[in-house]
């Protein structure tokens, strides 16, 4: 305690004490009876069980005790929580406040209350508060829930219950979208969709689940599919507008091709690695043979008419498409070349001359050969040089990967396996010209694994170039606002002004068959399903007889249909999502109130796939924007900064997180997928170094918290689980800051809120300081949410709590919490003002931690007295704290800097003692010598304060003003500033010679740290072969051990001159 304490305090410190003693023995006993009544009740052969599956689980682990067990699994040694609340209803918490923070006990009840209280649903009617309208990114139906995933809903929901707090109209809706399966033909179409509804049913429930755990505040009540008949209603208006207007079209053109799903997919479905030697590799459909990559082969072609040496040797990486070839082109200035201008080649394998062709744009003649083969049907490059010289497309390719009819011998083989015959053919006839590495990316199918083949096909394509040019205008004139607008600002241009047609037909059963009819006159012959002439597009069969036969000019009786048995590109259905769920094309009540959105959230990674499309449709059909703003988050990486792969062992399930999972568990997750035997070794090897004790329990709030905390905007987020565990820390430190208060609020009397902002006369500087820190923590966290730099917005509520409220306050008011009925009026006073001062910080904190921690910041809340007028009955309907209001009435910076100079000092005395190794127990005296007149005003008021954040024993002002008193050396002594000096009386608290020692040991070992670097920066190359940051940074670490060695030095010199005063 400091000196200044009053006397009523001093009086009563005996007896303070004495009760404080009474009521830890008391409690003591208590918990002590409940344990004992609950082994009393537990049956006997349970315990037996547990005790034998204890002794098993040690022998398992080599003898381990039960502490190394609990870290072993990842999970704390807790009873399990059993959920007694019935559904729905308010959760009871009369029962005493556990002794620390249990993550299941704390998440239960709460969400089911909220969801029945109605809260996540916007009033029937427009009410005149400010509407903001958030649609989630529709996950996959038949997916689950990622970190990704985690990270989008545990932003969305931060913002929606800031807004909700601050008195908006806030609607969040969920929807799923409709997955691309591959179809099972052994089931037959009706079979299959019924199956693929009963896998919907399944799993949507399993995501809903998931998004119930994350906290996630959705309106249940307009919960969409993509497949459900309002949005199917719109898919359907769409395409027949689209078709009617000819945006929609058929086209014959190149496509990624999965052989596996025998589907074309979107460019966000093909995933590219990188192969930068040849190695071997094997291929979905093919067994356990493994094909070259990353190679080129040679191989020649004989000019027809020519010698036996006039060949064009090309150089491919995908030797069996030369099957297909229709062009060898060369460079028209290629002096090697010109001889063979209007010439053709032989091809060896099918009955088909080759002509040599001049082309500038496809043919760098300084690069291999100098010639190329052309196969325009199976590659971007060449297709488009087909078009240029008018050439033949040949398909090679079945839509399973075999060749077809125009394979030759080869017909009816694998793809990859003709790759290796059409080699051994090559070097069989001569023909072969050898091989060199050929660093390559390959795509790959990121459903199946498979690579994608370019494959000629018609399919329907959107015209875009118009929709796109629209959507460029909307960002350029501000009205869509893309945010961090770098760099994704450009790329939105870049890719809407350099815009491709988009291929939305898919070769599947499931999803939305395409409202298009192939349409003929019966007993003519079928039409080319490749031309949009042939076609018509219509809401229903009747509707699409009516148009065929007008366009057809015949009675609807002779018109034969047949409706295209592909589905729409799942993008396609999602792309109507921000309007199609409120019922668009009908003019609902919703679609009137709610549409257009407000803010878009998702991942960068599909801004051109879905944002763009969003955009260029919504404006299309409805003539507005579909939200006013886009955020962007970074990409899910790990500790890292490794791309989150099955491969790598690094995939994390948010429950995982939340729940805990041993290391053996996490091994178990990798032999559900479909990777091969060297892949699981390896992921166990990556899940080993990360995880090498499992993941702990780290629950809900502690996960969102984190994954917010990371949104400070860049490219990637690198996920550290250790970051999240230290978030489960701090609930902890939250749960046991609220229970320290909760026992010294009893009696205590909020102010109303209409007093709330009244200026108090009985506040110390400590509470100014604390109120003046809520108001700043309150004014960065609302800018961080309404700029969408969560970051700052989790780092303001963190440091106030961590920093502020406890590492300060709770210390600073511990005297007078205590103070009791016999304590004087002023001493009474005091106290209830400290006491005011800590409810409206708990209060507001909790508030502002809200967003981000739904769960344990409702269960605190509710465990708090409330004021008597609070109107809200729960906290995620309770008001944000009010920036200006705050400001207004709280802000003081004399308050801040006072403390300030206080913190300093205390910081100053911590090290000390450390470096005297004192125990908290030990309580020297503290002597603070200054020579600043108003210094020495400012900190006056709060030596009492400074006494307790530095366990001294008393707390002194050294007036120094006319000039510097020395100190003695029984004490510790360090500068502050070149106006304070603290000194600590160390006498009596020490051992000189363990000091000595320990300080000398430390002193050598640096030396040598110290000695070996230098060493290191004196070899003859350093000057000139060490890179300037490395040489940089030696010096700075150099330096760093030569202020290390001084301060050794120093302590030694005191430890010594203590050890003689001794």
């Amino acid at each position: 305690a400091a000196p200044a304490a009053s006397a009523e305090l001093d009086a009563a410190a005996a007896e303070k004490l004495a009760k404080r003693e009474a009521k830890k023995a008391a409690k003591a006993a208590k918990i002590a009876a409940a344990k004992a009544k609950k082994e009393a009740v537990k049956p006997r052969r349970k315990r037996k069980q547990q005790q034998k599956a204890k002794a098993a689980a040690k022998a398992a682990n080599g003898g381990d005790d039960d502490d190394d067990n609990k870290k072993k699994s990842g999970k704390d040694d807790i009873p399990e929580f059993v959920n007694t609340t019935p559904a729905g209803e308010k959760k009871d918490l009369t029962a005493e406040m556990a002794s620390s923070y249990h993550p299941p006990a704390v998440e239960a009840a709460w969400y089911a209350w909220w969801q029945k209280q109605g809260y996540f649903t916007p009033t029937a009617e427009a009410n005149g508060r400010p509407k903001y309208v958030i649609v989630i990114p529709p996950p996959n139906v038949t997916g689950s829930l990622h970190l990704g995933h985690a990270l989008t809903n545990s932003v969305q929901d931060a913002l929606v219950r800031w807004r909700r707090m601050k008195g908006d109209d806030v609607l969040w809706v969920q929807a799923l979208k409709n997955d691309s399966k591959q179809t099972r033909h052994d089931l037959g179409r009706t079979d299959f969709v019924k199956k693929v509804w009963e896998w919907k049913e399944m799993y949507g429930s399993k995501i809903y689940n998931q998004l119930r755990r994350l906290g996630s505040s959705l309106d249940w009540t307009r919960t969409a599919f993509t497949m459900d008949d309002n949005l199917s209603a719109a898919v359907t208006e769409c395409f027949v507008r689209f078709f009617e207007e000819g945006l929609i079209y058929r086209a014959d053109r190149l496509v990624n091709w999965c052989c596996t799903l025998e589907t074309a997919i979107s460019d966000i479905e093909v995933e590219y690695i990188d192969i930068e030697k040849p190695v071997q590799r094997k291929v979905p459909g093919h067994g356990d043979k493994t094909y070259p990559f990353g190679v080129l082969d040679k191989f020649a072609y004989k000019v027809i008419g020519g010698s036996d040496d006039d060949e064009l040797v090309v150089a491919t990486t995908r030797i069996e498409t030369m099957l297909g070839d229709t062009a060898v082109a060369v460079h028209p200035d290629d002096e090697r070349y010109k001889k063979y201008h209007g010439k053709k080649l032989k091809h060896p394998f099918v009955d088909r001359e080759i002509p040599i062709i001049l082309d500038s744009v496809l043919v760098d003649m300084n690069f291999g050969t100098g010639a190329v083969k052309v196969t325009p049907a199976h590659d971007p490059n060449d297709y488009a040089t087909g078009k240029r010289h008018n050439l033949e497309f040949i398909n090679i390719l079945n839509r399973n990967g075999t060749f077809n009819e125009n394979g030759g011998e080869f017909a009816g083989m694998k793809r990859f396996d003709v790759r290796l015959a059409i080699i051994g053919k090559f070097k069989e006839m001569g023909l072969y010209r050898g091989k060199e590495p050929n660093p390559m990316r390959l795509g790959l199918c990121s459903r199946s694994g498979d690579v994608v083949e370019p494959f000629l096909t018609p399919q329907w394509w959107v015209d875009c170039k118009d929709m796109a040019a629209e959507a460029v205008k909307a960002v350029r004139t501000g009205e869509l606002e893309i945010v961090p607008a770098h760099p994704h600002t450009n790329t939105w241009y870049h890719w809407l002004e350099n815009v491709q047609d988009w291929c939305i037909s898919r070769q599947l059963w499931w999803g939305h068959r395409i409202p298009a009819y192939l349409i003929s006159i019966k007993g003519d012959p079928i039409p080319d399903d490749a031309e949009t002439k042939n076609w018509v597009s219509a809401p229903t069969v009747e509707e699409a007889r009516a148009k065929a036969a007008k366009k057809l000019g015949v009675p609807e009786d002779d018109v034969v249909l047949t409706q295209d048995e592909d589905v729409l590109d799942t993008w396609f259905s999602s792309g109507l999502f921000p309007f199609s769920v409120f019922g668009w094309p009908r003019e609902t009540d919703d679609f009137k109130r709610f549409f257009p959105t407000s803010v878009l959230e998702t991942g960068h990674d599909i801004l051109f796939f879905w944002v763009a499309r969003m955009v260029m449709m919504s404006q299309k059909l409805t003539g507005k924007l579909p939200f006013k703003q886009v955020l962007l988050h970074a990409m899910v990486r790990d500790a890292h900064n490794r791309k989150m792969s099955k491969s790598l062992g690094n995939v994390i399930d948010p429950l995982h997180c939340i729940e805990g999972i041993s290391l053996e568990e996490l091994h178990e997750t990798l032999k559900s997928g479909n990777l091969g035997e060297s892949e699981i070794k390896k992921a166990i090897a990556g899940q080993k170094a990360d995880y090498p004790k499992g993941i702990p329990e780290c629950g809900t709030d502690a996960l969102r918290f984190g994954l917010c905390s990371y949104m400070s905007q860049g490219r990637s987020i690198n996920l550290d689980v250790n970051r999240v565990v230290a978030y489960r820390h701090f609930c902890n430190k939250l749960w046991n800051a609220t229970r320290f208060a909760l026992t010294h609020l009893e009696g205590a009397e909020p102010s109303p809120h209409k007093t709330l902002y009244d200026e108090d006369t009985n506040r110390t500087g400590i509470e100014n300081w604390l109120l003046s820190r809520l108001a700043a923590a309150t004014a960065t966290s609302e800018n961080g949410l309404a700029s969408f730099q969560l970051a700052e917005a989790t780092d303001a509520a963190y440091n106030f709590w961590m920093h502020e409220l406890c590492a300060v306050f709770l210390e600073a008011i511990k005297p007078w919490v205590y103070i009791d009925d016999s304590a004087s009026d002023e001493a009474k006073a005091r106290k209830a003002s400290v006491q005011r001062t800590l409810y409206t910080a708990l209060d507001m904190g909790l508030r502002l931690l809200h967003p981000f921690m739904p769960f344990v910041t409702e269960e605190l809340w509710q465990r708090l007295p409330h004021r008597p007028d609070e109107p809200a009955e729960s906290l995620m309907m309770a008001a944000f704290p009010d920036t200006d209001v705050l400001n207004k009435a709280w802000s003081n910076k004399q308050a801040e800097e006072d403390v300030k100079l206080m913190n300093s000092l205390a910081d100053q005395v911590r090290s000390l003692r450390g470096e005297y190794r004192l125990t908290p127990k030990q309580k020297p005296t503290l002597t603070v010598h200054m020579t600043d007149a108003d210094e020495i005003k400012r900190l006056t008021p709060l030596l009492e304060t400074l006494g307790e954040l530095t366990w001294t024993s008393s707390v002194s002002i050294l007036d120094a003003t006319a000039g510097a008193v020395k100190s003695n050396t029984t004490q510790a002594c360090v500068g502050v500033s070149t106006s304070i000096e603290v000194r600590l009386t160390v006498k009596g608290f020490v051992n000189p010679d363990a000091l000595i020692k320990t300080a000398q040991t430390r002193q050598k070992k640096m030396q040598a740290k110290r000695d070996h670097l230098y060493k290191s920066t004196q070899t003859v190359y350093y000057d000139d072969k060490t890179p300037d940051e490395v040489k940089k940074s030696n010096q700075e670490t150099l330096d760093s051990f030569d202020a290390q060695l001084l301060a050794f030095e120093k302590s030694i010199k005191n430890f010594e001159a203590l050890k003689q005063e001794a």
